[in-house]
């Protein structure tokens, strides 16, 4: 099997799925309002998903072989929330409404894959304890579960946020004082260690940016469009950044780190 057969093998089907996906969404654009900011948010972020998913799996070829596993959990990431915006695109411009159980099976697949990264760059340099992987997994499933019991309904909206807030401080230890960041602290390499900080800084700033919004959709008092409005679009932001901007930052030491070792 050829390299360039190879390659068309694992790009074909994403570019088939952009296709479809566009093919599908063109009798819904016709009715997306010019003002409707929401709806235009979602049509931004699902092609830019779609364009890094393509970037990442052909990136692999100019590194390392034991970094390619952490640029491929990277397009999996955001293919995962490409499918899923591609939905909530179509949802929320036929109906007006939040499409609470899209985005949460989109995070409940791709948040756990982010917490990934931070044991795959770690493993690339150096022996790394599972316990980090299994910790880093207890925090997340308990922050996703916490947020969705409360945003679906099932659970006082005060009570899940707190629960929410406690996984989501336990990821942080984790990652700042932890041992993820002592075997960071002890045997990174300094661009390793670079792309770890920065990683762990999106974590905190950029993740923040859920609690804000579930907090101004839920806790506020506000109309139900109002917060629908504020929901979206807060939640849509964070995606670029805590998807996007976090598989650019694995890209981008995954590159140095390879081209050190060829030279």
């Amino acid at each position: 099997m050829t390299f360039k057969f190879m390659k068309a093998r694992v790009l074909a089907p994403v570019g088939a799925f952009a296709l479809s996906a566009l093919g599908s969404g063109q009798a819904m654009a016709s009715t997306l309002a010019a003002d409707d900011f929401v709806g235009i948010s979602f049509w931004l972020i699902s092609m830019a998903l779609v364009a890094s998913t393509v970037f990442f799996f052909l990136e692999r070829d100019r590194v390392s072989p034991k970094w390619k596993t952490s640029l491929t959990v990277s397009g999996l990431v955001t293919l995962v929330a490409a499918v899923h915006y591609f939905y909530m695109r179509d949802v929320w411009v036929e109906t007006g409404s939040t499409p609470t159980v899209y985005r949460y099976i989109d995070w409940l697949i791709t948040v756990p894959l982010l917490m990934i990264e931070f044991y795959l760059i770690l493993s690339a340099i150096t022996k790394v304890s599972v316990g980090i992987f299994w910790r880093l997994m207890v925090g997340t499933l308990v922050m996703l579960v916490g947020g969705y019991l409360g945003e679906a309904g099932y659970m006082d909206v005060t009570v899940a946020f707190i629960i929410g807030m406690a996984g989501w401080a336990y990821i942080l230890y984790e990652i700042f004082a932890g041992e993820a960041s002592k075997v960071s602290a002890q045997s990174a390499p300094p661009s390793v260690q670079s792309a770890f900080n920065t990683m762990r800084w999106i974590v905190t700033i950029g993740w923040a940016i859920y609690p804000v919004g579930y907090f101004f959709g839920y806790l506020t008092g506000s109309s139900p469009e109002t917060s629908a409005n504020a929901l979206n679009i807060i939640y849509n932001l964070a995606d670029v950044l805590n998807k996007i901007a976090f598989g650019l930052i694995i890209w981008q030491v995954a590159v140095s780190e390879s081209e050190k070792s060829k030279g």
